[in-house]
Formats: C-alpha cells, structure tokens, sequence
C-alpha cells in the first residue's frame, strides 16, 4: 500500500497518511508499505489517478477556516476518486526559530497558508512587523527557514515535527489562536468498488437550478429522508457566473437502501449531483 500525501516528512499530511496506514490492509508479499510525498496538492491527486500510489491522504476541512477550497475543486474535477475513511487530527503549530533570537527581531515566517492564518494573532502581537511567507507545506516552511543564517527567519509546523535544522529551536506552547484545532483528513481511493460497505457518513456535491428557493428543495429532501446534514461549504461552478456548487456532507449509510432512495431523489432534483465519498471515522 502506497499512501501519497503533501510532503515533505513531518508535514500534517504525512502525519495522517502514517495513521491511514495503520488502519489500512498490508500489500501484498514482498510489496512495501510506505506513505510518499509529492511536492503539491494537484501532483498528490495525480499521483492516485495515475496508479504511482493506491491512495492519498488529504486535508479538506479545518476547525478553524472551514474548506480546504483547493482539494474540494481537486476531488471535484477528478475522475473516479472517492473517499473511503476520515481520520481528524489536532493542530498544534510551534514557531520553530534560531535559538537566542528575540522575536522582534524575526523578519520572515515561512508555511502554509493554513498555518499562517491559523495563528495570525500570535503573529499579530509577538512580530507585527514580519513578512508572512507562504509556502507549500509546513515542513518546506522549516526548510525555508534554515536556508537563512541571519536568524531572522523562522517558521509554523507541527509539535510532531522529528527533525529541527541545526541551531534552530521549537516553542514550547501552541501558538495556533486557538488551540483546539482540528483538520479532518480523507483517504482517497479510484474506483467506486473501494467505497466501503457501510458508512456513518456520505460526502457529495450538487448544483441546484438557478431561481429562488432552489437551495431551499434541496435542503428539504435530506431534510424528508431523516438524514442529518453535519456540514456544507459553497464553491463558484467555474465558467458559470453566479451558478453555486454545494459540497455536503451527510450522516447516513452508502450500503443502506435508504441511502438509495435518497440519492435517487437528489439526482432528479438538481443540476447536478456527484457522490464524492463515503467513510467511517479511523
């Protein structure tokens, strides 16, 4: 089993995609178990279309700042990819910094935006003046970072982080604005024969016909069929100005025939409806 995630080590995506591979079965005799890092979200969703890995951990929601916006337009846009488990993770962001240096004196923040508008009040108050550095992950943030000598750099990643560059240093407390963050992760597998069995929830999105109270009809019909809606998120349908693509996630069970009766219904009454996953929580 082959798990692509957001790398390099030491990134939140390499720390879920370890524990989806844990819950997951072993390959097959003399296959190698192992999580792979790709440099970008696009090259991870790739890598699982492409058959480089059986499947990808990605983050697609955070308790904090809602959506992750790219990897619901990347799951979206992809053929054939489904989520088969979740698994949430707690954030805990440390400002890793060359030892001795005051914070005043840090010009440079380097990571991922997530982190960054994830602890922008600490950032606020102990280094007002910084630049904000956004980079592809939390741990090419650390890389970034240890690349200038000066000291003026530093950078957000994970209290799990393995390895610190030399002379370099880790908070000792969260610096997340809040600290009880939590990012949910999906596993992602091609192929609708790796949706499981039985599910506590459905992921899927719809697009409803553009006039009033559309939004409305559809909330009714997860509304008549007793299923409870745990999230929705809103993104623009490219191309189509002011038509509204709705990401919704439901607790209801893919292998039940309730589930067949109700998606039945929510594909003759919109635009558009696509099932994007089904899961139970790791």
């Amino acid at each position: 089993m082959k798990i692509a995630y957001l790398g390099p080590e030491d990134s939140y995506s390499h720390l879920a995609a370890e524990t989806f591979l844990q819950s997951e079965e072993k390959g097959a005799a003399g296959e190698r178990d192992e999580c792979v890092p790709f440099r970008n979200f696009s090259e991870v969703f790739r890598a699982v279309q492409t058959g480089r890995a059986d499947a990808a951990a990605v983050p697609i929601e955070n308790s904090l700042q809602g959506g992750v916006l790219q990897n619901l337009d990347l799951l979206q846009a992809s053929d054939g990819l489904y989520a088969v488990r979740e698994s949430f993770l707690k954030i805990d962001h440390r400002l890793i910094y060359r030892k001795g240096v005051p914070f005043s004196d840090i010009g440079r923040v380097y990571s991922h935006r997530q982190a960054l508008g994830q602890c922008s009040q600490f950032l606020m108050e102990k280094m007002p003046f910084a630049s904000l550095k956004d980079t592809e992950s939390t741990a090419f943030g650390v890389a970034r970072a240890a690349e200038d000598f000066s000291g003026r750099s530093a950078a957000i990643a994970g209290a799990h982080i393995s390895f610190l560059p030399e002379g370099f240093v880790i908070s000792e407390e969260c610096i997340s604005d809040e600290k009880n963050n939590f990012t949910q992760f999906l596993l992602l597998k091609k192929g609708q024969e790796n949706l499981p069995a039985a599910s506590a929830r459905i992921f899927f999105s719809a697009v409803c016909p553009h006039r009033p109270g559309s939004l409305l009809e559809l909330l009714q019909i997860i509304a008549s069929h007793g299923v409870n809606m745990s999230k929705i998120e809103s993104r623009p349908v490219k191309d189509r100005p002011g038509d509204y693509r709705f990401f919704i996630e439901a607790e209801t069970d893919v292998g039940s025939g309730a589930f067949d009766a109700f998606f039945r219904e929510m594909e003759e009454k919109t635009l558009e409806c696509k099932l994007l996953g089904a899961y139970s929580r790791v």
